[in-house]
C-alpha cells in the first residue's frame, strides 16, 4: 500500500523539475465547449436553490482518517453548513457573500497528517473570509487581485503549518497537507489547488479536470519523460512536489465562469485511485442529489479497494423554476 509522501534532496534529483513561481494566478473563462451558457446576466443561486453534500469515509485499510472538508457560506459571519471538524454550525440571516468548499489530505501515516489537514481547513477558511470581506469592501479590488489574495491566503496556511512542523514533536517532521479550495463568489468561481487533491467541473455533460496534479510524476509527464499511462503507475504519482507545509508549496489559484447547468466536484486521491474519469462522469449525468452521488461514487471506491481515505464533495445549483 503507497504512502503519499513529499519530495525530498534525495528523490528531487532525479528529475528537473519543472519551475513554477510560488503565486501562480491563471484565467480560464470556460472549462466546457463554446456552447456553455454565459452567466453574467444569470442572477446568483438563492441558498435554497443549492443542492451541496460532502462526506469522508477511512476506507478498509487505513488505520485513521487523514482528510478533513468543509463546506461553507461566507456571510459576515461564516455559517458552516457541513463538515468533519468538531465545529458548531452558525446561523446567519444575511446575504451570501460566497460559497467556499474544500479538501485537505494529510501527509504520512501518523497522526499529524490528520493535524495538517484539520489546521490547513480551519485555517484557510480565516483567511478567505478576510479575502472576501475585503473583496465586498474595496471598489478597488477586481478578481484579479482576489486571485492574489487567495493564493497568499494559502501562503500563510502554508507558513503556520510549517512553522508546526518545525517547532512541534519529531513525528510532526512529515506533516503537510494537499489544499484543493472553491470559492464561489458569483457569477465567478476560484480554484486555489495545492498537491493532488483534485477538483472537476461538468458542463453540458462533459467533464473537465480543473486541477492539476502537483507529483513528481506529473512533472515527468509534462517534460515528455514519461506516459500519462506510466505515471499512473509510477511510485511517484504518489510524491508531492507541493503541499501545504512541506518544504515547497506552489499555490495555483485559477479563476472561471459559473452557470445553472454545472457541477463542481472536490476529492481526495482516494477516489481517482480506484475511480475512473469515464465512471464519475457516468455517476454525475445519471446523479439525482448531491447527497446520492457522493454515496455512490464512495461506495464505487470502495467496491474498488478502498485503498485510502476518501473524501468526496459535490455541488450545483438546483434547476431554475
Amino acid at each position: 500500500m503507497m504512502e503519499k509522501s513529499l519530495v525530498t534532496e534525495k528523490n528531487r534529483d532525479k528529475v528537473h523539475r519543472v519551475t513554477l513561481e510560488k503565486l501562480t494566478v491563471n484565467e480560464q473563462s470556460s472549462v466546457a465547449p463554446a456552447a456553455a451558457v454565459e452567466t453574467s446576466s444569470e442572477r446568483k443561486p438563492r441558498d435554497s436553490e443549492l443542492d451541496i453534500y460532502g462526506l469522508t469515509h477511512i476506507g478498509h485499510l487505513r488505520k485513521t482518517n487523514q482528510d478533513h472538508f468543509l463546506i461553507s457560506m461566507l456571510r459576515r459571519e461564516v455559517r458552516i453548513m457541513q463538515t468533519s471538524l468538531r465545529t458548531a454550525p452558525d446561523d446567519s440571516s444575511t446575504e451570501r457573500l460566497a460559497l467556499l468548499a474544500c479538501v485537505a489530505d494529510g501527509v504520512g501515516s501518523s497522526v499529524m497528517g490528520e493535524e495538517a489537514a484539520r489546521l490547513a481547513v480551519e485555517r484557510i477558511m480565516a483567511y478567505v473570509m478576510e479575502s472576501a470581506n475585503c473583496y465586498y469592501a474595496s471598489d478597488e479590488m477586481d478578481g484579479e487581485s482576489l486571485s492574489r489574495s487567495l493564493a497568499k491566503a494559502a501562503m500563510r496556511v502554508h507558513a503556520d503549518i510549517a512553522k508546526e512542523r518545525a517547532e512541534g514533536p519529531i513525528e510532526a517532521s512529515n506533516m503537510a497537507t494537499t489544499l484543493t479550495l472553491w470559492l464561489g463568489v458569483w457569477p465567478k468561481a476560484y480554484l486555489v489547488q495545492v498537491g493532488d487533491s483534485r477538483c472537476y467541473v461538468m458542463r453540458g455533460g462533459v467533464l473537465a479536470q480543473i486541477s492539476r496534479d502537483q507529483t513528481m510524476a506529473q512533472d515527468l509527464v509534462e517534460m515528455g519523460a514519461m506516459t500519462r499511462t506510466q505515471a499512473e503507475r509510477s511510485p511517484l504519482s504518489h510524491v508531492l512536489s507541493s503541499a501545504i507545509g512541506g518544504e515547497t508549496a506552489l499555490p495555483v489559484v485559477t479563476m472561471m465562469e459559473q452557470s445553472w447547468d454545472s457541477i463542481g466536484l472536490l476529492c481526495s486521491d482516494g477516489l481517482t485511485k480506484h475511480v475512473s474519469d469515464e465512471q464519475i462522469t457516468h455517476r454525475l449525468n445519471t446523479m439525482t442529489s448531491a447527497k446520492q452521488v457522493c454515496e455512490t461514487l464512495l461506495q464505487d471506491a470502495l467496491d474498488a479497494g478502498g485503498s485510502d481515505n476518501v473524501t468526496i464533495v459535490v455541488g450545483r445549483p438546483k434547476a431554475k423554476i
